[in-house]
Order: C-alpha cells, then sequence, then structure tokens
C-alpha cells in the first residue's frame, strides 16, 4: 500500500466528502462499477474486523508494545506473513486484479481516481471494490452513489462516491480503519522526518 502525497483538488464534492472529518490519501487495487450489483452481506463488516484484530495485535504504528512477545511468536508470524504472500499470489493468478488507484477516503465516501470517464451522471449507483490492505489479498464491496465526475488538466479523471446507507457496525469499522490508516501515515511522516539527510 502506498501513500500518494496530498494533491489540491477544487470541485464542490471535495467539501461534501471530507470537510471536518478525518480522511486519507492512499493508493489502492480499486475499481468502480456502475450499477447494482449483489453485495455480500456482512462481508465488508467481517473483512474490516477481522483486519483490525491483526493489524491492532502487531502494532500497525511500527512500534511493538507487546514486550511479551517471544521469539518464537515473531517467528510464527512471520511465517504467517509469508502463507499470506504465497497465497496472495495464488488469488492473482486465479482471479482478476484490481488496478491500483490513487483514492482519498472518507466515512462519507471516496474520491478516485480513474483512468478515463465512465459517463455516469451524479445520482447513478454504483458499488466501490477495493482492497483495503496489502498484505490480505482480498476485497470489499460498498455500495455508492455518483456525486460527480471531472477531469483535471493533467488529464486525470476523477470519480467522487458517496456511500449508501450502511449498517451501525460496518460504519463503526470502517471509521476504525480509516484511523489506523490515518494513524499509520502521521507515523510513517514522523520516521521520515527524523532521517537523516544524505550528504
Amino acid at each position: 500500500m502506498s501513500e500518494p502525497r496530498p494533491s489540491a483538488i477544487h470541485h464542490p464534492a471535495e467539501s461534501e466528502l471530507f470537510d471536518e472529518t478525518l480522511s486519507c490519501e492512499v493508493a489502492l487495487p480499486a475499481e468502480f462499477r456502475l450499477g447494482s450489483a449483489v453485495v455480500r452481506p456482512g462481508s465488508a463488516e467481517t473483512l474490516l474486523r477481522s483486519v483490525a484484530l491483526v493489524e491492532d495485535s502487531r502494532g500497525d504504528d511500527g512500534h511493538d508494545e507487546r514486550g511479551e512477545a517471544t521469539a518464537q511468536l515473531q517467528r510464527l508470524e512471520a511465517k504467517l506473513d509469508l502463507t499470506m504472500v504465497l497465497l496472495g499470489r495464488l488469488v492473482r493468478q486465479s482471479t482478476q486484479d484490481l488496478d491500483l488507484r490513487p483514492l482519498r477516503w472518507s466515512r462519507r465516501g471516496i474520491r478516485l481516481e480513474q483512468g478515463m470517464r465512465t459517463g455516469a451522471t451524479a445520482g447513478s449507483l454504483g458499488v466501490i471494490r477495493l482492497q483495503p490492505c496489502d498484505w490480505l489479498p482480498d476485497h470489499i464491496d460498498l455500495p455508492v452513489s455518483v456525486l460527480a465526475e471531472a477531469a483535471t488538466g493533467a488529464g486525470a479523471h476523477f470519480l467522487w462516491l458517496r456511500f449508501e446507507p450502511m449498517s451501525d457496525a460496518l460504519e463503526m469499522a470502517l471509521e476504525r480503519h480509516l484511523f489506523r490508516l490515518h494513524r499509520r501515515q502521521i507515523a510513517q511522516a514522523r520516521l521520515a522526518d527524523r532521517r537523516p539527510l544524505d550528504p
């Protein structure tokens, strides 16, 4: 998972989705599909909660806060990481990959950078499919409605997608995941600031 530099994009939909709420700018495997689709009930919530359990136990800000962790447990986690990498490769060979796309994400919705226009009109319904973390080769599907679509002078196309109403449990899982992404970005920025400059 990579973190692109925040970009100054001016559009009314930016305020609607991101003003006065926590948001993250990241690059994730993602795609938007126009039209209604069958979304697996509870699957997004289950996946996000499972990711939270794993990442919270590891200390995703880069600090190991488990002073009692043994070398044996660390070796077991390393083996699990390798297993997930191999599993991910197998899954990618048997399924269609999602393209890595820059996006901005809040509890209200997503701004997705596209390679070309979709032709979607405001109010159109669709599904945003994305892989929430890089170590787990699985995705979540979230129903959305299109707020706007626009292009920049640089040739990039953007979609602003508002989440359709979701359960309280899914909304809490989503907010928790966004908070972890935000905390990780802050930790990485601080680490980069502390690194000595090359002579």
